[in-house]
């Protein structure tokens, strides 16, 4: 059984009326179809709704009981129908995102700050996580976009690749390698190394540019990047890592500089998943990305 909406509207302005014919005014109904209209709902339900007589309409002792619950989902749908309109016109909603945090300090910030200005009412979430989780995020629905290097395996995913980061070197003041302006990379691999734990990405991908010239003399390691760069400024050792972190690394006081022959460099971009599309909000703010880096790409033409 299906009572539609109209009819529903129906019946609660019959009760809130003296007449039918006071109830057709207020719907722009003539009589006849509001008859018909709460005809077929008493029909639908098995039994009367109203008691008629010559002069006004009462409703019965189950129109009665049917009333504040027809007057709740009527205006469960209305509100819903609202929502939905505010959400397809930006005017509210939510989005989250997941981003590596070497992305999430030094880039994000600034993407985030143009979408917040053009659709205020949007509120959103970030998940500062490491690469590997950020794609988990984004294949389990926890996120709708997900920035980090290009996944290795894609199963599920759409990648937009945004930019290249060559990776760096990064030594604390003094280092014997800090005064040049660029490291041939098979110097660094005779120095103590931080290196990011086993199962990385970052950790797999210096230790396969490492096994041509030679072999990592790491020393300790870690799982985030901020902590690489808290053990260098303790003078333990060196570490190469994204170029999106040498704002994160010079804030600590500590020296980035080029690498010769450089084997690291890696696609940056966004991730969704396969199934389904974007919502409006998060389809609006994949594209700003989009174009954000389309005119850095321009500009530096």
């Amino acid at each position: 059984m299906s009572i539609s909406y109209r009819n529903m509207l129906a019946f609660i302005r019959v009760a809130e009326s003296s007449t039918f014919a006071e109830a057709a005014e207020k719907l722009h109904l003539t009589q006849p179809a509001l008859s018909s209209a709460i005809k077929k709902m008493e029909e639908q339900l098995g039994g009367k709704l109203f008691s008629r007589s010559t002069r006004r309409v009462s409703l019965t002792p189950e129109g009665q009981t049917l009333l504040p619950n027809a007057k709740r989902l009527v205006n469960e749908w209305d509100e819903t129908f609202h929502d939905m309109q505010n959400l397809f016109a930006m005017q509210q909603g939510k989005l989250t995102i997941a981003a590596m945090p070497s992305f999430a300090e030094s880039k994000l910030p600034a993407l985030l700050n143009d979408y917040h200005r053009k659709f205020n009412n949007i509120r959103l979430r970030l998940l500062d996580v490491v690469m590997e989780a950020t794609i988990d995020n984004v294949l389990l629905g926890n996120a709708e976009i997900g920035f980090t290097f290009e996944p290795e395996i894609a199963d599920g995913l759409i990648f937009k690749p945004l930019f290249t980061d060559e990776f760096i070197a990064v030594m604390y003041p003094g280092h014997p390698l800090a005064m040049q302006d660029a490291v041939p990379w098979h110097e660094l691999l005779s120095h103590p190394f931080i290196a990011m734990n086993r199962g990385s990405a970052v950790r797999r991908w210096t230790e396969q540019a490492a096994e041509g010239p030679g072999q990592l003399n790491i020393i300790a390691e870690t799982g985030q990047l901020g902590s690489v760069g808290q053990l260098i400024a303790q003078g333990m050792g060196i570490s190469v890592v994204p170029a999106i972190c040498r704002q994160q690394m010079e804030s600590r006081g500590l020296v980035c500089c080029a690498i010769k022959d450089n084997p690291l460099k890696k696609p940056v971009g966004m991730i969704r998943s396969q199934r389904g599309g974007l919502s409006v909000a998060a389809g609006e703010f994949w594209q700003l990305c989009e174009r954000a880096y389309t005119r850095s790409e321009n500009n530096s033409l």
